[in-house]
């Protein structure tokens, strides 16, 4: 390997700039360990420094959408209960300030390559254009699980001569300008819904290009006024407690009793007021057997479609917003919230296309913009991808990592293998927050990172104490803890969608459990578990 060279060399190299890198390269530091965290863009926020597409939004609401650290509440304040891109960023300013993580932070700087050399119990860790190298003993990984964007290979995509873009990689210099001219938005996730809220006001004409439903719900967006945010602040410790208690970190949790037990006034009781306290109670606050029994949760469905059908004038679209028959059971997908949404599609200027593979999907791009299934040209000055993500695997797949034998894409290939959604067998020293096998998708992201990153400090601490220099899963363990994955996932509805929880937005990818659904809870219970033996689970030298 040749010599090291201290100045580049650290007991931890963080990559991503997100909740997870900055609250590891806070409580990392406050250790007493020397860290480095690499970031690719320029700024902080992870998916909200990439994500600055118009009406870009947070889905999850103030004051949960925030680290529980003391130090970062005091002195800030919201304006909004969902804050937009622009106001995440500030707050992640606002923390970097606070705990002057300024200091350890390379900005501009992509990770490209990962290598583990097993005779120094040492990682290289090269970074793109310079071709720097540095040297950790440890690597944490906050990629996250949306930094790959997905673009399907649609036929004579480069033909066309009009501005593209995919939602997640929107252009800073403001070079693409959708006022007054002719868009496409393919998608309507997440993503897709922010888009067509702000784009239909502005575009001369807008074309949705619909491939599944979405079933979202009312946001129940409000600002924040300064006794609110002074309320919040003084129950901060309560709202911390109860983050720390719930399924997926919010400050509600599933109604503690079945919806096959009610009868039909009862649960349309319970769901009208579900579905107006706004945000996602109606999904995640919901019965206990919601995604798990098939009558309840068509019920659910009947009852979202009515309420939908009641703001949609035009009975075609009716039909492919809001179906009779779903696509697959409620909630099984992503649940979206909006803000009038559905009345979008009310709006002269706005056509929807059913893109679903039983409809009218793209045949192919042409210079002028995009031929469908029937035939039909349709004109576009700029078309956008609302296309989602190679999710929770891709963040780290498309990096050059490479353990002990082979790279972690090689590993994951034909189904993902961790212990405790976090460490990987073959892989020495290598955590991953917010990724493959842990909450994830079904947690908060600060929550997740908290929870997470908890662990990893103490382990390192432990490892340090206990002159350890390396700590890795052994594979029994990380195959135990597939099928404990799996098996919670296969008890739920959610597995019969086709969906990225499970990998089946991505051609070619294995179909399996990606998440943790048994709660953060449950995994908190499992991942200490296994710290208080001593690391169970795990080979220590």
């Amino acid at each position: 390997m040749g010599s090291i060279n201290p100045a580049k060399s650290y007991d931890v190299v963080i990559v991503g700039a997100g909740f997870s890198g900055m609250w590891h390269l806070y409580h990392l530091r406050k250790a007493g360990f020397s860290v480095r965290l690499f970031e690719e863009g320029s700024d902080y926020g992870g998916t909200w420094y990439w994500n600055c597409y118009p009406g870009a939004r947070v889905d999850t609401e103030i004051p949960v959408y925030q680290f529980t650290e003391k130090t970062t509440v005091d002195d800030w304040n919201w304006t909004q209960r969902y804050p937009g891109r622009d106001e995440i960023q500030e707050y992640f300013h606002h923390v970097s300030r606070v705990w002057d993580l300024g200091r350890d932070v390379t900005f501009n700087s992509k990770v490209t390559s990962l290598v583990w050399d097993s005779s120094a119990k040492l990682w290289l860790v090269e970074i793109g254009d310079s071709g720097e190298i540095f040297h950790a003993q440890h690597i944490i990984m906050g990629t996250g699980f949306a930094a790959k964007a997905y673009v399907p290979s649609y036929k004579n995509l480069e033909e066309f001569q009009g501005a593209k873009t995919h939602s997640a990689r929107w252009p800073m210099d403001g070079s693409i300008d959708v006022q007054g001219k002719r868009v496409a938005v393919i998608g309507t996730g997440a993503s897709g819904v922010q888009l067509v809220q702000a784009i239909s006001k502005v575009a001369s004409h807008l074309t949705v290009f619909q491939r599944t439903p979405n079933m979202a719900l009312p946001m129940g967006q409000d600002d924040i006024s300064e006794a609110e945010n002074q309320r919040l602040k003084e129950n901060y410790q309560n709202t911390t407690q109860k983050i720390n208690t719930t399924y997926a970190g919010f400050l509600y949790d599933f109604v503690p009793s079945m919806g096959r037990d009610a009868n039909e006034e009862q649960r349309n009781e319970l769901w009208e007021q579900l579905f107006y306290r706004g945000g996602l109670h109606f999904w995640l606050g919901n019965y206990l057997d919601l995604l798990e029994d098939r009558d309840v949760n068509a019920a659910a469905y009947r009852f979202w479609r009515k309420k939908a059908l009641a703001r949609i004038r035009s009975p075609e679209a009716a039909k492919i917003l809001a179906p009779e028959i779903p696509p697959h059971p409620f909630g099984a997908k992503r649940v979206s919230l909006e803000q009038g949404y559905f009345e979008c599609f009310n709006r002269d200027n706005v056509t929807l296309i059913d893109a679903s593979n039983t409809g009218n999907p793209v045949s192919e791009f042409t210079p002028e913009g995009i031929r469908t299934k029937d035939g039909m040209g349709h004109k576009f000055d700029v078309v956008i991808f609302a296309t989602g993500f190679d999710a929770i695997t891709g963040s780290m797949t498309k990096i050059n990592i490479r353990g002990k034998g082979e790279t972690i894409r090689e590993k994951w290939g034909n189904g993902v293998y961790t212990h405790l959604g976090m460490t990987t067998h073959g892989f020495p020293n290598f955590f991953f927050v917010y990724g493959p096998q842990a909450p994830t998708a079904f947690a908060t992201g600060p929550a997740c990172a908290e929870t997470q990153g908890s662990w990893i400090v103490e382990c390192l601490k432990f490892l340090r104490r206990e002159n350890f220099r390396s700590i890795e899963p052994t594979r029994e363990a990380e195959t135990q803890w597939r099928e404990h994955v799996n098996d919670v996932s296969g008890k739920s509805l959610l597995s019969e969608a086709d969906s990225w929880y499970f990998g089946g937005n991505i051609p070619g990818k294995p179909k399996e459990a990606l998440n943790y659904m048994a709660g953060l809870p449950e995994y908190r219970r499992r991942i200490w578990e296994s710290a208080d033996s001593r690391y169970s689970g795990f080979t220590l030298e």
